[in-house]
């Protein structure tokens, strides 16, 4: 199943590389920051240091001397802009420098002013007045529990895991089991079922940056009430994610649907697969229940996204991006028209972050 995996990863590292020489971006994106956690990675395993030389480009080129990081605005209140934070742990740990400490600090700042719902989760972004998504969830929460365990920031783990415990309530689908993208607490945006305030369908992309957002947090939280309330959310979805599988191994970009332009797509197939492996190593999901689901994906993804062109590989099938509203565009309703109508890319951050970490662990058993 996983012979090859890691020489795929390098592969499609390296195209990566070669086609965006020097710096991959000017843009502090959190696609980026986790194409580039996903390559911290495969050097930690490889051990080539043009692999830590790219990502430390990255951050030399945003972490200024004094820890500001250029072009960021706390105010913004946007969650997006935590989960770069997350390599500035390696990169602290490694060289020492104050820098990266510093500008961790100014993430904390964020956190600590990050408006909440009324029930008590954070807004996705300033911009999303009382809108709870699950793409903040992975975003926001493994950095705080990461925070909360090496900077001691233990009063924080509470919150975590109620916030979990509403993004379970608030978004859970009860018609199939999944969870909706997003949910508007106040049940007034036009997105939003005015019953619910659950938005209309089930991105795949969304359920995939929750899981992963579950498993990546079970890394940093203490205690075993709070770790099986994790685990035990973390098979429920797996469990229902699973059922949405194809017969070819992958997941869809409306997991639910099969309407004629709904389509395999990379991104939720790579994170599921990501939350299959480490969930099954690590003892959360049991290997009885949910190997040969991990297998399926593993086959389908080598099938229908890996691309060789001229010498390069490239991650196909992804959908680019997904959103909803805000209130002047219209345009993002949630509806199975807008999510197929966004545009597909190739060697997205989305998809190359999840499977650069799969491959290497599967290196690593």
């Amino acid at each position: 199943m996983t012979e090859g995996l890691l020489d795929t990863a390098r592969r499609l590292a390296d195209t990566v590389m070669e086609e965006h020489p020097g710096l991959i971006s000017k843009k502090w994106a959190y696609d980026i920051g986790l194409f580039l956690i996903g390559l911290e990675e495969l050097y930690g395993v490889t051990g080539e240091e043009k692999y830590y030389a790219y990502l430390k480009a990255y951050f030399d080129y945003f972490i200024l001397p004094d820890g500001t990081i250029r072009g960021y605005d706390c105010q913004e209140m946007n969650i997006d802009h935590i989960n770069c934070g997350k390599n500035l742990f390696f990169l602290y740990k490694k060289t020492g420098e104050e820098r990266f400490r510093t500008a961790l600090g100014h993430l904390e700042e964020q956190i600590l002013i990050q408006p909440r719902t009324k029930s008590g989760v954070y807004w996705h972004k300033k911009i999303y007045p009382d809108q709870i998504w699950l793409d903040g969830v992975f975003m926001g929460q493994p950095f705080r529990a990461q925070y909360a365990a090496v900077f001691g920031r233990e009063d924080w783990y509470g919150d975590i895991l109620n916030q979990f415990a509403l993004v379970e309530e608030k978004t859970y689908e009860p018609r199939c089991g999944l969870y909706a993208h997003a949910c508007d607490e106040s049940k007034t945006v036009f997105w939003a079922d005015p019953r619910t305030g659950r938005s209309l369908n089930i991105w795949g992309r969304a359920c995939g940056w929750y899981s992963m957002a579950l498993v990546d947090t079970l890394d940093f939280i203490p205690g075993e009430e709070g770790r099986a309330r994790l685990i035990a959310f973390l098979d429920k979805l797996m469990e229902n994610v699973a059922k949405y599988q194809d017969e070819e191994g992958c997941w869809y970009q409306v997991l639910d649907n099969r309407r004629g332009d709904n389509y395999r797509e990379a991104t939720c197939t790579c994170q599921f697969a990501y939350t299959l492996e480490k969930g099954i190593r690590l003892g959360y999901l049991a290997k009885e229940k949910y190997l040969t689901c991990l297998e399926r994906a593993v086959s389908g993804i080598q099938k229908h996204f890996l691309r060789e062109r001229e010498g390069k590989l490239y991650m196909t099938g992804c959908c680019a991006v997904s959103g909803l509203g805000p209130a002047d565009n219209p345009r993002r309703d949630g509806t199975l028209d807008y999510y197929f109508s966004e545009p597909v890319v190739e060697n997205d951050g989305k998809a190359l972050g999840p499977f650069l970490k799969l491959a290497v662990a599967c290196d690593l058993r």
